[in-house]
Parts: structure tokens; sequence; C-alpha cells
């Protein structure tokens, strides 16, 4: 009796937008941010700041975005981030430390109108003198609402980026919240729009915190950035 022919395997289903990782980088990724991870500082002023002595990364977006949520989804915890229910509160940049090795950095909130222009203005100059004032600084993960795309005031912080030759990527969050196919849509416009952008890396990464959706791509980008390289 002959055996029946083997099929080709199938290929893993990824998100729009996530990297072809092996499963062992997603699962050396998963050890990685299994590991302990806390609250190190949240500064006001540049020399208040840790030393650029371990690789970090940092994650932006506009207030109410879903940075509190992504960070905590990323090490499985539910509070080590605090989100606040006012856009605009976080006026600090909050320092994480990750199996002393990599730190994971809380940008303040961009698109907010709840504090006074000059409040504002004081804590996104913040923002921009650590960009521009960080070595360490591996990549700023923009995160994009998947619900409503790139607006008017995300494109104005991606030309801060670009103008402080700051390597950035786009995240897409609650993409759980539309359907796959206004996903693909998301992911396809977001790309073109980022294309003629220097600083830009060229994907755009798709996820959900609540759902898990992503996440371990994220991971794996971020070990590949501070660990590996």
């Amino acid at each position: 009796m002959s055996e029946e022919p083997k099929l080709p395997k199938e290929p893993p289903v990824l998100l729009p937008g996530a990297a072809d990782f092996t499963d062992e980088q997603i699962e050396t990724a998963r050890v990685f941010f299994a590991q302990p991870v806390s609250f190190i500082m949240g500064a006001v002023r540049m020399d208040a700041m840790p030393p650029s002595d371990l690789p970090e990364v940092a994650f932006a977006g506009r207030s109410n975005v879903g940075k509190s949520s992504l960070i905590n989804g990323l090490v499985n915890q539910k509070y080590l981030a605090r989100a606040s229910n006012e856009p605009g509160r976080t006026r600090e940049i909050n320092f994480f430390l990750l199996a002393e090795k990599v730190r994971l950095v809380d940008l303040p909130g961009y698109g907010f109108a709840r504090v006074s222009r000059s409040v504002a203005d004081k804590f996104q100059d913040l923002g921009r003198a650590y960009l521009r004032g960080r070595p360490n600084l591996k990549r700023v993960y923009v995160l994009i609402d998947a619900r409503h795309g790139l607006k008017k005031v995300d494109l104005e912080a991606l030309d801060a980026l670009d103008v402080a030759a700051v390597s950035y990527q786009i995240v897409l969050t609650k993409a759980d919240k539309i359907k796959p196919a206004e996903v693909d849509k998301v992911v396809a416009e977001t790309t073109k729009a980022i294309a003629k952008r220097a600083a830009a890396f060229p994907r755009v990464l798709a996820t959900s915190s609540e759902k898990g959706l992503g996440m371990p791509e994220l991971r794996a980008e971020i070990v590949r950035l501070c660990i590996e390289e």
C-alpha cells in the first residue's frame, strides 16, 4: 500500500505587517520578556534621567492610544504602566527596566486639549530633548489607533522624529476592534503614508494588547534590536 503524498506545511498566519520570525525567535523573546521588570523612575529633566548605558526603546502616541496597555501586555503585567482617564496627564518620561538589560520608555502623550498650551509645550519639549539626547535609543514605536489611522497630530510627531533622525516604527493598537479586512486597509494606507520618510521603519505592525495579537512579533522585534544586534 503506497503512502499518501505529504502536503506542504501551511505557513503560519501572521497579522498584517508582522515580521516572519521563526518559532525559536518568538520563544526566545517570550522568555526574555517574562524576566523581572520594574518601574525605575519618572523624569521631568534630561539631567535626571538614567545614564545612557543600556539600550532603550520608547513608546509614543496620542493620549489614550493605549501606550500603557501595550507596555503592560508586552511584559504580561496588568499594572506596571499606569493609564490615566484624563488625556495628557502623563507629564514625565517613565523608565522601566527589563531583565537588567533593556529599558522600556513611556513618553508623554501628544494631541490632548485638557492642559494649557504652556504646560503642553513644556513636556512636549522634554520628549523632543529625550529624542535628541539619548544615543542609546534604538527605536521609537509610534502607536496609532487602528480604528482611526494617522491623524494630523500624528504626522506632526513623525515630522519631529524625522528631523531628529530617530528610527521609528508604526504600531497599530486595538486591531481587534475592527474587521481583518479593515486592518489590512489601515496597514496598507499607513505603509504608503510613511514610504518616503527616511527615519521610518518600513513595516507597520498591527497589535491588540487585549487579545495578544501581534505582541509576540513586537517582543521579537525589540529583542532583535536590543539584544541580538
